[in-house]
């Protein structure tokens, strides 16, 4: 954090100070929750007075961008949330339509964030791609899967990141927040799928790559390849869970019943 913010070149004003932050929040630099430096070192890293200073965060608390809590420190205020609001995201969590059409939206939208990823990742994205690869295996080693559904949106983010794309950036922020906030409650019995865990490491590892070879093509394909899987996979957890809810009631049932035999009036 400490070496994000530039000085402030010309006349040092508030509305400079204003449009840096704007732009570092803007190209996904500080995301929602991140705290600023104190005023003083803020001051000094932009070498503007601290009036100056506070009159730009002002500006941006005002504007919803930045928020000041509770004991002290002013953060990046929850500006993805409002991408998809409260009654919407309730609608969704209620409609099984809505998951569908949710996996179709990010086939088309990541093909094309992983194509410009690898058109234009710099060595510092690759590098950040390099850790968060190394942490996926790590997770997939260790079988949590909570950790693992937590990475596998992180490398996501990152993809979406090294397409240099504000708008993708955020309409794709707002997409994976409904994955983080559990709006889908049937995505981790996708982990529970025979052969899933393996797959989608595999997936995962193939936009990698050529997102660092260089290939849009391939990296268009290797996104897509994978949402197509997680679609079949739902669904094949969905069916599932569905047969053994099923047996589960068949078997109390006849249970009841003695024997095996339905309950039903003998004559």
């Amino acid at each position: 954090m400490s070496d994000i913010f530039s000085r402030i070149e010309h006349s040092r004003t508030a509305d400079e100070v204003v449009q840096q932050i704007e732009s570092l929040i803007l190209e996904g630099v500080l995301r929602t929750g991140d705290r600023l430096p104190g005023e003083r070192e803020l001051a000094r890293q932009f070498e503007v007075s601290r009036p100056i200073l506070r009159g730009a965060l002002k500006a941006l608390e005002g504007r919803g961008l930045l928020t000041t809590r509770p004991g002290g420190g002013t953060y990046v205020a929850d500006v993805i949330g409002q991408l998809f609001t409260k009654p919407v995201t309730d609608l969704i969590s209620m409609h099984r339509k809505a998951a569908t059409d949710y996996l179709e939206y990010r086939r088309e939208i990541e093909a094309v964030a992983a194509e410009y990823a690898a058109r234009r990742a710099t060595a510092d994205d690759l590098a950040l791609l390099d850790r968060i690869m190394a942490r996926m295996d790590e997770a997939h080693r260790t079988g949590n899967f909570d950790d693992e559904a937590e990475i596998d949106v992180e490398f996501h983010h990152a993809i979406c990141e090294c397409a240099h794309n504000i708008i993708l950036l955020h309409t794709l922020r707002s997409c994976y927040r409904l994955l983080s906030e559990g709006v889908f409650q049937n995505r981790l019995l996708v982990f529970n799928v025979p052969g899933a865990r393996e797959a989608l490491l595999s997936q995962h590892r193939a936009i990698y790559a050529a997102v660092k070879a260089g290939d849009p093509a391939a990296a268009r394909q290797a996104a897509m390849d994978h949402i197509t899987h997680v679609e079949r996979a739902m669904a094949e957890a969905e069916r599932s869970g569905d047969w053994q809810r099923v047996s589960r009631l068949r078997l109390m049932q006849r249970s009841e019943a003695g024997d095996g035999e339905p309950a039903r009036k003998r004559t």
